[in-house]
C-alpha cells in the first residue's frame, strides 16, 4: 500500500472512530445528537480530528515502530477533541457533561487502540519471522540493561540483517535483575558472566554501556575474556539516534578501550584562539600524526590549510577526506620533500604560512638502524631546512613533533630526533618565531605500530611476535596525542620542549594476550606468542625526559615543560653541516658521528 492510500485509510478509520464514539456515548448518556443541530457538531468533530492529525503529523508516523513521541502526538489530537466535546455539551440543550467525558474517552480508546493493534500485528508477524530464523542466528549476551542495551536488543529483535539473537542480559544494578529488557531477561550481574555464557550457550558478548568509564569497562572485559568468546562494544547511543550505525556494525573492543584511563580532554577554545584565521602548514601531513593534525586543524577555521608531503598517495587520501567533509575549507596540497631546501624556500615565499607543524620524519626504528644516513638526511636535514626557512619568513609558531625515543636514545631514529629538538631550541634564539617541540610516545593504530601488526598476525593465525616479555611502552590514541600537540602550541612562548603525560606504561606482552582473547581465541592454544628478542636499537622501556631537564606543569596537567638546556648554536650548525655532507657520501660511520653530537646516544652495534 502506497503512502497516500495509507493516509486515506487512517483518515477514514479516524472518521469512523469519531462517529462510533459520538453515537456510543449518546446512547449511554442520553445525548440528543439527532436534535437541535447536534448532528452538525459531529461532522465538525470529524473535520477537527483530521485537521489535528495532519497538523501534528500523526498520519506520517510508522505505527509499527511507534514509541512515546508518537503517542504524545496522538494524545494531542485527543486532547483537542476532548475540549471540543466539552464545549458542545455546553452549547447543546439537554446535554450533560458526562456525555462529553464518555465521548472523549471512547475516542481515545478507539483511535489509539486501532494504531496499537497494528503495532501488535506487525510485532507478531516479525516475531514469527525471527523465530523461524533463530536456528541460524548467533546467540548474544548483552551487558548493560540501560537505554543503550534496550536499543541494541530491540534492533536485534526487529531486524533480520543483524543475524544475532539476544538470549540474556547482564547488569550490576540489583533492581534490574529478574526484569526484562526488550523481552530478554536480566539474569545476573557481571560476576556471573562465565556462568550465564555456559547456561545460555552464548556465542558473542556485546557490552552496551557507552557512558561507563574505562576502568569499569576494563574489568568487565577481563571477566568476558575468561569465556573465550568474541567481545564487542557498542559505540555511543547518540550514534544510533543520528543514524550513523546500527547493530550490524558494533565494533570489536579495541585496546584503546582497555588502557584503564579516561580519554584525555583539551581546552578547544585555546586551540581555536591561535589557529582560527591563520595560514597553517603541516609537513608530513599525510602520515598518521600529520593527517590527524590536518583533521583537527581544519575543524578550527584556519584561513588556509597547507598539507606538504613527499608521499602522494597519503596526501591524496587526506585531501579527499577533507574535501568531502569540509567543502568550504581553503586547502592546498603540495608534494615536496623537506630535504629540498630550494623547494621549501619557494613554498614559504609563495604561501607565507603563519603556523607550522613539522611532522615529516622517518620514524621506524629498525629500518633506520640499517639506513642511518637516510635518518640524518630526512630528520636532521629536513628539520634544519624547514625551521631555518620558517624563521627567515617570520612564521609565528613552529611546532616540532618529537618522540620519547629522543631521550637517552639507543637508536639512530631517536638520536636524530634529539638533534631536531636541539635545532628547535637554538632557532628560537636566532629568530622571532616561537619554536617549540612536543615529545610523546607510541600512538595506537599509527602506521607501523604494534596494534595493527598484532591484528594482522591474529588474522593470519599467528604467532604474535613480541620482542621481549618485559618490554613496556607509553600509549595514547592518535586523536589524544594530536589534540595535546595543538594545545601545547597554544602554550608556546619559545624554546620549550613539551612532554605529554601518557599515563602508566603498558606491557606489550599483556596487550598481545588481551588481543588474542578479545578475538575469541585462546593464547598459546589457538594463537601462539613468540618472543623474538629485542631488535637493534630497541629499549625495554622509554623515558620522557633527560635527568637534567626537569619538568614544570602547564594549565593542562597532561602537558609538562622540560627545562631548556644550554646549546652552542654555532657548534651545532657546524656539526649538522658535517653530518649532512657525510650522509650524502653514504658514510659507514654515521652513528659514531651522531654520537659526537648527542653524547647520551648509546649505539647498538648489532647492525
Amino acid at each position: 500500500m502506497n503512502k497516500i492510500l495509507k493516509i486515506l485509510a487512517y483518515a477514514i478509520a479516524d472518521a469512523v472512530c469519531v462517529v462510533v464514539a459520538w453515537i456510543f456515548s449518546a446512547l449511554i448518556a442520553s445525548f440528543p445528537f439527532m436534535e437541535n443541530g447536534a448532528l452538525v457538531y459531529m461532522f465538525v468533530a470529524v473535520a477537527l480530528v483530521l485537521i489535528c492529525n495532519f497538523v501534528l503529523r500523526v498520519y506520517f508516523i510508522m505505527w509499527h515502530y511507534a514509541g512515546t513521541a508518537a503517542a504524545i502526538r496522538l494524545l494531542g489530537t485527543c486532547a483537542v477533541y476532548g475540549v471540543y466535546v466539552v464545549i458542545v455539551s455546553v452549547l447543546v440543550e439537554n446535554a450533560r457533561i458526562e456525555w462529553a467525558i464518555i465521548n472523549a474517552g471512547c475516542f481515545l480508546v478507539f483511535t489509539s487502540g486501532l494504531r496499537y493493534a497494528i503495532k501488535l500485528i506487525y510485532g507478531i508477524i516479525n516475531h514469527n519471522k525471527i523465530n523461524v530464523a533463530k536456528v541460524n542466528r548467533k546467540r548474544v549476551m548483552v551487558i548493560g540493561a540501560g537505554s543503550a542495551g534496550n536499543v541494541l536488543i530491540n534492533e536485534m529483535n526487529v531486524s533480520e540483517r543483524t543475524q544475532r539473537l539476544p538470549v540474556c542480559v547482564i547488569d550490576d544494578d540489583k533492581n534490574k535483575i529478574g526484569r526484562y529488557v526488550g523481552g530478554v531477561k536480566v539474569v545476573g550481574d557481571t560476576s556471573k558472566i562465565v556462568h550465564f555464557v555456559e547456561k545460555y550457550q552464548v556465542e558473542e558478548i556485546i557490552i552496551a554501556m557507552p557512558s561507563v568509564n574505562k576502568a569499569t569497562i576494563n574489568k568487565i572485559v577481563e571477566e568476558c575474556q575468561k569465556t573465550k568468546k568474541t567481545v564487542k562494544i557498542l559505540p555511543g547511543i547518540y550514534q544510533f539516534a543520528n543514524g550513523q550505525i546500527d547493530v550490524s556494525n558494533v565494533k570489536p573492543v579495541s585496546i584503546s578501550d582497555l588502557l584503564g584511563r579516561e580519554q584525555i580532554k583539551v581546552n578547544l577554545n585555546e586551540i581555536m584562539g591561535y589557529i582560527e584565521g591563520k595560514i597553517v602548514m603541516v609537513t608530513g601531513g599525510g602520515g598518521s600524526i600529520g593527517s590527524e593534525l590536518c583533521r583537527q586543524i581544519a575543524e578550527h577555521n584556519p584561513q588556509e590549510l597547507i598539507i606538504l608531503d613527499i608521499y602522494e598517495n597519503n596526501a591524496y587520501d587526506i585531501q579527499q577526506e577533507l574535501v568531502r567533509k569540509l567543502p568550504n575549507l581553503k586547502l592546498t596540497v603540495l608534494i615536496a620533500s623537506v630535504r629540498d631546501e630550494s623547494k621549501i624556500d619557494k613554498v614559504f615565499a609563495k604561501y607565507k604560512p603563519q603556523i607550522v607543524f613539522h611532522a615529516a620524519a622517518h620514524k621506524h626504528v629498525p629500518l633506520m638502524e640499517t639506513s642511518p644516513n637516510e635518518a640524518v638526511k630526512n630528520n636532521v636535514g629536513g628539520t634544519y631546512n624547514v625551521a631555518n626557512i620558517a624563521g627567515k619568513y617570520g612564521v609565528e609558531r613552529f611546532i616540532l613533533i618529537s618522540t620519547d625515543k629522543a631521550v637517552n636514545p639507543t637508536n639512530i631514529m631517536g638520536a636524530t630526533k634529539r638533534i631536531c629538538e636541539m635545532i628547535i631550541q637554538t632557532m628560537d634564539k636566532k629568530y622571532d618565531t616561537d619554536f617549540v617541540a612536543v615529545r610523546f610516545g607510541n600512538v595506537l593504530g599509527s602506521n607501523g605500530s604494534v596494534i595493527p601488526l598484532f591484528k594482522k598476525q591474529i588474522e593470519e593465525g599467528g604467532p604474535i611476535t613480541v620482542t621481549h616479555k618485559d618490554i613496556v611502552r607509553y600509549f595514547m590514541t592518535i586523536p589524544e596525542a594530536v589534540s595535546l600537540v595543538l594545545q601545547a602550541g597554544a602554550y608556546a612562548k619559545g624554546g620549550e620542549i613539551f612532554v605529554l603525560d601518557m599515563g602508566e606504561q603498558v606491557k606489550i606482552y599483556d596487550l598481545a594476550v588481551k588481543m588474542i582473547k578479545l578475538s575469541g581465541f585462546e593464547p598459546f592454544k589457538d594463537i601462539d606468542i613468540k618472543i623474538t628478542g629485542l631488535r637493534p636499537g630497541e629499549k625495554l622501556y622509554e623515558e620522557r625526559l633527560m635527568g637534567e631537564e626537569g619538568l614544570s606543569k602547564t594549565e593542562n596537567k597532561k602537558i609538562s615543560i622540560g627545562k631548556p638546556l644550554e646549546i652552542d648554536a654555532e657548534m651545532l650548525y657546524s656539526k649538522i653541516e658535517e653530518l649532512l655532507v657525510e650522509a650524502k657520501k653514504e658514510t659507514d660511520k654515521m652513528k659514531e658521528l651522531v654520537h659526537e653530537l648527542v653524547p647520551t646516544y648509546k649505539i647498538d652495534y648489532r647492525n
